[in-house]
């Protein structure tokens, strides 16, 4: 435990909802919710208007329409979050060369090793300074929890949401901690929080009190200890600039159950290509191939297959998920597929491309002395694709909330589409008023998908933007307001009034249907 609270948490206001409204001026103050939207989808990430609906993340989609029907129903755009959390990192990386990512809207800073804090003050000024620098480059906000260990630096940016600033003053831990629920530490999930609570354990100072005796009586030995000692304030975690990936993997769920096994063996070999993209991505092969499938009653079989050494194949990891499959009976239906790889190393074991190929080869062996066509070559497809005329704009999915341009109107986003109609909102991210909405066929040929439009200007950044006004933790460990910088005290900055959203989890589903309020 450290004596100065210079540990950071930084956890992005509503992630993907906020940068939603942030990009379609049409939507600030408005609910809107981000997830898949067929009819197995689920809530990724709901803004601030929509929870006060009871929308929440990881909700069945159909269930947070019945709560809030006039929300705005949105894909999600990977692509801008990933832009937009790079920005985030940046930022935190000039603050300390230990930061932990937790995922894209959310991680840890040891301020101390970066030599920006080494006291309460100075770590103020620079969770503040954050606040400030975060909204000016993406114009989103986050909130800031600062403490002596990592679980208490997070409960505090979780007391801080949204927009503002918590500080917890060493000494004060058990006082804050003692009437909190026990499902706020670390490692208590729905299982143990219920075991705890037969007990007669609600609260944290319930642990406390019961003794580390009896937790190890009731958890066990490891899971005990630790429990009692998070219960009396105390956790040395240390931030960890890098952390090992232990696998990586894709999966989907399915409107409608699949039966065809030619169609399920389709899916398996999209998802294996999609896994190896993340793969390689990440600068990892991977040696055991897994395969996960959720039959038509939830019951859910996983597979795996060890291969003589790692592989960033993608020939290898399909043939290996397709004898996976083989392996499992898909008669009454299918309602969710995974393919993972793990086992990662940094390199690959060239003989396992030899054996791609010459399986490959064998092939077209077999296919000749059948008298057959021999079978396409991996570098032909790309030569055969640039010959084959453009995608027929008739057969595109415009998603809900995904970026286009029209020849003639400009940029845009898709607010619904249907019945061989798509209608756009033309706006961006700076246009001062909601902008108007027109219907096109689906197969207009002025209407092209486009790639999302930065949330803030270069101009911006410069000047830097107001903060509004959040919630600090005195010394005496109590709330206190703290007034941003270029925010008179007592006044709300009018950007501190633009709604913000969580990140929770969640993926993407299908469809391309949205609710407008």
């Amino acid at each position: 435990m450290r004596a100065a609270p210079t540990i950071l948490h930084l956890d992005m206001d509503a992630f993907f909802a906020a940068a939603e409204q942030a990009s379609k001026p049409s939507l600030r103050g408005k609910p809107v919710i981000v997830g898949g939207l067929g009819p197995r989808g689920v809530v990724s990430t709901a803004s601030y208007e929509a929870r006060h609906f009871g929308v929440r993340s990881a909700m069945p989609m159909a269930q947070a329409r019945r709560l809030c029907p006039n929300a705005a129903y949105l894909v999600p755009r990977f692509q801008l979050y990933r832009t937009v959390s790079e920005q985030v990192m940046e930022l935190l990386g000039r603050l300390s060369p230990l930061v932990e990512p937790l995922s894209l809207d959310e991680a840890f800073v040891d301020l101390e090793a970066g030599g920006v804090a080494f006291g309460s003050a100075a770590a103020r000024e620079a969770g503040e300074r954050l606040r400030r620098d975060i909204r000016a480059v993406t114009g989103l906000s986050g909130s800031v929890g600062l403490a002596g260990s990592k679980m208490l630096a997070k409960i505090a940016s979780e007391q801080a949401k949204p927009d503002g600033l918590v500080l917890i003053e060493p000494g004060t831990e058990r006082g804050l901690l003692a009437p909190m629920p026990v499902r706020i530490l670390p490692g208590v999930g729905p299982a143990t929080g219920e075991h705890l609570r037969r007990a007669g354990m609600t609260t944290v100072a319930d642990l406390a009190e019961a003794g580390e005796d009896e937790l190890v009586r009731l958890l066990g030995k490891s899971h005990g200890a630790s429990l009692y000692r998070m219960a009396a304030g105390h956790d040395d975690r240390p931030v960890v600039a890098e952390r090992d990936t232990k696998s990586v993997s894709v999966e989907d769920t399915f409107d409608v159950d699949l039966h065809d096994r030619v169609r399920i063996m389709t899916e398996v070999g999209r998802l294996a290509d999609r896994c190896v993209q993340r793969l390689r991505a990440s600068g990892h092969s991977g040696r055991t191939i897994v395969l996960k499938v959720r039959r038509y009653d939830f019951s859910t079989l996983t597979r795996s297959e060890t291969l003589r050494g790692p592989t960033d194949d993608p020939g290898v990891v399909r043939e290996a998920a397709g004898r996976l499959l083989d392996s499992v009976d898909t008669t009454g239906g299918v309602r969710l597929l995974g393919v993972g790889v793990s086992g990662l190393a940094d390199y690959t074991q060239e003989d396992l491309f030899a054996q791609a190929a010459e399986e490959r080869a064998a092939e077209g062996r077999a296919a000749e002395e059948r008298g057959e066509e021999e079978p396409v070559g991996e570098e032909a497809p790309a030569a055969a694709a640039e010959a084959e005329p453009v995608e027929d704009p008739a057969q595109r999915r415009w998603l809900a909330g995904h970026d286009v341009t029209h020849a003639e109107y400009g940029p845009g986003w898709v607010q619904g589409s249907g019945v061989g109609r798509v209608t756009v909102r033309f706006e961006t991210p700076t246009s001062l008023v909601p902008g108007r909405v027109r219907t096109f066929r689906v197969d207009d040929p002025g209407l092209e998908p486009s790639e999302p439009l930065p949330l803030v200007e270069k101009t911006e950044t410069a000047t830097g933007m107001e903060m509004g006004i959040g919630m600090g933790m005195g010394t005496d460990g109590k709330v206190e307001t703290v007034a941003g910088a270029g925010t008179p005290a007592g006044q709300e900055s009018p950007l501190a009034r633009r709604p913000k959203s969580r990140s929770e989890g969640g993926g993407p589903g299908s469809g391309a249907a949205m609710s407008r309020p």
